[in-house]
């Protein structure tokens, strides 16, 4: 392997991570508050490790409790020193718990924590929880660490300054839930824009709102157009000439895909080159298309489009790499809990309304992320990223979807025996395991330790996808749609859409997005 390759580069010592405080292995944890809340906050967390918050550290605006100790936990400052406190000591996650915090300061505390490259939690509830003394799990109602089968990775690092801060930032997709918060981390960081791309103004409406306390709608920021739509697109980034972008814009849901492959090509696949087209003609410094593990080896119409997504943004990485134009990368991401139609969501619909859960099958199992490990590692790979790389998070092993259901139910103080559960039968394209990389693909390490990546093969290029891309465009054009499916099959040797397995009845649908 050649020392300059990008495999080389990749494979280099792992950042060590700050100690934890002595016994603990969670997330190092700043207390935002040191009065009764903070206080009781701090002494639950060290006695419920389960949680995986570990506290390090103490911030309070009263001069009396400056240099002394919270249950043991040394108090490092006052708010104002938040920024700097948390890159000082590896501050992961940062809590804020003082009662009656006004709206504008917890905003501002949240964006210095996100600056920092901290995520923020909060104590719901605040003076209700105080009459009766706050506990660790009043800070959250789900434990996800039990969900997942895992602790919690914190992804991002304050080293995500050196990328946004200053720049002009572009988010695709911004209105969707991982688009959102991707949308929110950004600004923590300073960018000298950040413009929120979506076709859905209601979306943008509200993401707007949540960002700065207030939605004119008056200002470029908010951007409406339909990554389809290739004029629109070329006159954004003429106009707008963003120097990062984040590509979040997608169809996701893999039985609706199954059903109408053309539009799946139409905005993943077409919309896709459209963006890196257009990142390329304007000079972007840094591309990061979101994909899924089901792009690994894929069965599905939604694994194919985000595969040939892939190989678009890997294909146009190596000649701008080579050009010094830009540097082009993607990631694939596990289910995400708590996005928008994920499992959560619809679990907690179903247990609701005291209707069976709707499992595919018993032992049907998908990695599963956080949306606050889904944003990281699109930030830190648009800081490792050298041209070309796919990044995955390690997220250990995957998990049964009947033990997350059971997991699930007890937190919510159910019964296995109230939970009752139908499985319908894996549909078309759906796999019974994912897998994170392809059985060709080599998994390589990076700087960060629980950030994997691959790179695509040296001799591929836009000429290489380009007629059988012409093709797929041309029969998606025209919905057709058996056309569609075997174009994909001929630009993707070895995929095949396996036959779904007898569905016993109808169910609810089970959204298997990303």
């Amino acid at each position: 392997m050649s020392p300059n390759s990008t495999a080389a580069r990749l494979n280099q010592p792992t950042v060590p991570m700050p100690k934890h405080p002595a016994g603990s292995t969670g997330l190092r944890t700043l207390v935002i508050g040191g009065g009764a809340a903070g206080s009781a906050l701090v002494r639950d967390l060290q006695r419920t490790p389960e949680f995986g918050l570990a506290p390090v550290g103490v911030l309070d605006d009263d001069p009396a409790k400056a240099g002394g100790e919270i249950e043991g936990v040394p108090v490092l400052g006052t708010l104002a020193a938040l920024g700097t406190t948390a890159v000082e000591h590896g501050v992961q996650v940062v809590v804020l718990a003082i009662p009656g915090l006004p709206h504008q300061q917890v905003r501002a505390l949240a964006t210095a924590a996100g600056g920092a490259g901290a995520a923020v939690r909060y104590l719901p509830s605040f003076l209700s929880a105080l009459r009766r003394e706050v506990v660790g799990s009043d800070m959250r109602s789900l434990d996800v660490n039990r969900l997942i089968g895992r602790h919690e990775v914190h992804v991002v690092s304050a080293d995500v300054r050196a990328v946004i801060e200053g720049r002009r930032v572009l988010v695709t997709g911004a209105g969707g839930s991982i688009g959102s918060e991707l949308c929110r981390q950004v600004q923590a960081f300073a960018p000298s824009a950040l413009y929120m791309l979506d076709h859905d103004e209601s979306n943008l409406h509200r993401l707007q709102l949540e960002i700065w306390g207030e939605a004119l709608l008056t200002d470029e920021s908010l951007v409406i157009a339909d990554i389809r739509d290739r004029p629109r697109i070329q006159q954004i980034f003429r106009d707008l000439k963003p120097e990062v972008v984040f590509h979040a814009a997608a169809h996701k849901h893999l039985p609706l895909l199954e059903r109408h492959p053309s539009e799946a090509v139409k905005s993943n696949v077409l919309g896709t080159d459209h963006l890196v087209e257009a990142a390329l003609a304007t000079g972007v410094e840094r591309f990061v298309l979101i994909s899924t593990d089901k792009a690994a080896d894929p069965t599905s119409v939604l694994g194919a489009s985000k595969r040939l997504a892939e190989l678009i943004v890997q294909a146009n990485a190596r000649d701008a790499r080579n050009l010094g134009t830009g540097v082009f990368s993607a990631v694939r991401f596990g289910n995400v809990l708590g996005s928008r139609g994920s499992l959560l969501s619809v679990l907690a619909e179903q247990l609701q309304s005291g209707g069976p859960v709707t499992v595919t099958h018993p032992d049907v199992t998908r990695f599963f992320m956080t949306i606050e490990e889904a944003v990281g590692l699109v930030l830190e790979a648009g800081r490792m990223a050298e041209g070309g790389e796919v990044f995955v998070l390690d997220m250990g092993e995957p998990v049964r979807i009947v033990d997350l259901v059971h997991n699930f139910a007890r937190q919510v103080q159910l019964g296995a025996e109230e939970v009752e559960i139908r499985y319908t039968g894996l549909r078309a394209g759906e796999k019974l395991n994912e897998a994170l990389f392809s059985e060709g693909e080599e998994r390589l390490p990076t700087v960060h330790g629980r950030i994997f990546a691959t790179v695509g093969a040296e001799d591929a290029g836009p000429e290489d996808l380009a007629g059988g891309l012409t093709g797929l465009y041309s029969a998606a054009a025209v919905n057709a749609d058996d056309e569609v499916r075997r174009r994909l099959a001929g630009l993707l040797p070895g995929y095949v859409t396996p036959e779904p397995e007898p569905v016993p009845a109808l169910s609810a649908p089970y959204p298997d997005g990303f």
